[in-house]
Formats: C-alpha cells, structure tokens, sequence
C-alpha cells in the first residue's frame, strides 16, 4: 500500500519554516490595540452576528405532504395518537440520502483501488486477523449500499411519501457526505486516506440505522424495523472491514506491523 505520508521540504506551511517573519508577524499583531479576547460574557462580533442569523434564519426545509390520499390517511391516523409520523418521514429519506451517496463514495473507492493495485488484492497485516482488502469484497459493499437505498425508497412509498422529495435531514446529508465523497474522488489521496473517510461515512451509517430501527418500532411499523435491523447488520460488517483495512494500512506504514513482526 503507498505511503500517505512524505517528508519534503516543500511543505513550508508552518511558522517554524520562517522564523524571522513569523516573529515580526506576531509582534505586529500583538501590537494592534482591541485585538486580544473580549472581556468574558460578552462574546465577539463574529459570534454576535451568527446569532443574529440564526435567530433570523428560516428553517433549512419541511417534510412535503404524503401526495397519495392513503398516505394522507394514515399520517392523520398516526397523528391522531400522539406520534408525529414527519419525524419517521424525515429520517427514512434521511437514510435514503445517505445510502445514495453511500454508493458514490464506494464507485470512488473502488476505483481509487483498481488505479493503487491493479484489481489486485491488498495483503493483510501478519500476525493478526485482518482481512485482505479486495476488489470483490468492495464490490459487494457497494451493492449492499445500492439495496439500502432501494430499501429505503420502497419504505418511503409505503408510508405514502415520495422518495425523490428532499427533506430537511436529507438536505443536510446531503452536504455532509460531500466532502467524504470529494476526499476519495481527490485523485492526490491516497487509499489509506479514503479508507479514513469510508471509516467516518460507515460510524454515522451504524448510528443512523439504530435509531431508524427503533423509531420504526415506535410507529408500530414491526416489518420495516426488522428489515432495517438487517441493513444495521450488514453496514456493523462493513465497519468492520473498513476499519480493519484502514488500520492496517497505517500501522503498515508506521511500520508497527514489521516490528511486531519481528
């Protein structure tokens, strides 16, 4: 596996690499008046004004209205006992989002793989229960990914809601999973560093699934928190994987693994 890691002298990113003009650079600002911390409790002009849009702000989006007059029905049914069916809605697509992206970030893994190894197989670390990294169990991670995600859409029908709507927690995904996707489509990073944001994306995926489980038992929806406790499955075994291969990775080029070893 290729090293994420290299010593060059042209990082000059530090202070340390320009000590006198990092000197006369803090010496000035030291010296502009009003600049050190406010007094406390009184916060800063920054943070005075992020407030001030926040407590203005609209809200990021709504759950649109179930389209079908069956799912109309039964969202009043729900709410008629307490429940707030939009909730479970907002979370479904929520989950449906993720699992979309989910897919992407793996088309960009497995093709980060194929252009590191050829399509070949990652030996795994010696001495220890590591599995190798291959093309093959990728691909079946990714096709799992694919099926969450129809899962997901085929729930969101059922309940009367429209798959392709955009809800707020699923706009919200939606901007987070971006930069895990953009950190594996980067063609500068290295297996080692997509398999860290694979491991990230794979920790909110067995968080999510919990709760979208147990929110299913709660609206008495028994068949889908039992499908989505076999998606939670699945995705703890993808963590699995990643988590193996990415600390490989690093203890192999650490050389932690040689000296163990030895």
């Amino acid at each position: 596996m290729e090293p994420s890691t290299q010593v060059s002298m042209k990082n000059r990113t530090g202070l340390q690499m320009s000590p006198v003009q990092s000197k006369e650079m803090l010496e000035t600002v030291e010296g502009i008046e009003g600049l050190p911390n406010p007094p406390e409790g009184t916060g800063t002009a920054m943070a005075e004004m992020r407030l001030e849009y926040i407590n203005e702000a609209d809200p990021l989006g709504t759950v649109p209205a179930p389209a079908s007059a069956k799912g109309m029905v039964k969202t009043g049914a729900k709410m008629l006992t307490g429940n707030r069916p939009q909730v479970f809605m907002d979370k479904l697509a929520e989950r449906c989002a993720f699992e979309r992206g989910g897919t992407r970030l793996y088309d960009g893994l497995l093709t980060k793989f194929r252009a590191r190894h050829d399509g070949g197989t990652a030996k795994p670390r010696k001495g220890n229960a590591t599995e190798a990294i291959s093309q093959t169990r990728l691909v079946e991670i990714r096709d799992q990914e694919m099926q969450h995600f129809q899962l997901l859409a085929d729930c969101i029908e059922q309940m009367g809601g429209d798959p392709t709507a955009q809800t707020p927690s699923a706009d919200t995904v939606g901007v987070q999973t971006m930069g895990l996707i953009q950190t594996i489509s980067d063609p500068r990073t290295t297996l080692t560093q997509s398999l860290h944001a694979a491991l990230a994306a794979e920790l909110i995926d067995v968080a999510g699934w919990e709760l979208l489980a147990e929110l299913a038992d709660g609206m008495g929806q028994k068949e889908m928190a039992k499908r989505f406790r076999e998606a939670l499955q699945h995705e703890n075994e993808h963590l699995r994987s990643i988590r193996s291969w990415y600390e490989s990775s690093v203890l192999q080029e650490s050389g932690s693994a040689a000296r163990a070893k030895a």
